[in-house]
């Protein structure tokens, strides 16, 4: 059994009732053995990153401790998205439910399933905003402060969700 580690995930989703789908997500992680769901942002809308067309995304971050190693974490969050009818067609493209491994203690890692921190988060709003809304102290490994790389991000539109 492993120390406990802080970790960080985004939620996305832009189909199928995108609120309740990460509500749902939310609902699921908090149930998940070896995990303790610490703090959650609130909920944004922003303009989808990939192809034109689809719809805007609903966006968070959570908060977790765990016990778990992060690729078995990482394998919790795919069933997560499964569960929820996730289907991996295109990149960037529309989906039901987006669980990302943003952070995970201090770790730094790069590899073809799993890189931490999560590759472009520093440039990313949906991510950035909602991670300082819940650890505005933080320090990403290898990036710096958080509250620089919000300073150095613009919005791109992204606005809480009402």
């Amino acid at each position: 059994m492993q120390h406990p580690a802080i970790a960080y995930i985004g939620l996305g989703s832009n189909l199928s009732d995108p609120v309740r789908q990460v509500r749902q997500a939310l609902e699921t992680l908090s149930t998940l053995p070896e995990v303790t769901l610490l703090k959650k942002s609130g909920l944004y809308r922003s303009s989808p990153m990939g192809p034109v067309g689809q719809p805007d995304y609903v966006n968070g971050v959570v908060q977790l401790e765990t016990r778990l190693a992060p690729f078995p974490l990482l394998d919790l969050l795919q069933a997560i998205e499964q569960q929820q009818g996730r289907v991996r067609n295109e990149r960037w493209g529309p989906r039901t439910l987006d669980l990302d491994l943003l952070l995970y203690g201090d770790l730094k890692m790069e590899g073809e399933r799993l890189t931490i921190p999560h590759p472009g988060m520093a440039q990313r709003a949906f991510v950035l905003y909602p991670l300082q809304e819940i650890a505005p102290d933080l320090v990403i490994p290898g990036l710096g402060a958080l509250a620089t790389l919000v300073g150095q991000c613009p919005k791109q539109g992204l606005r809480p969700y009402e």
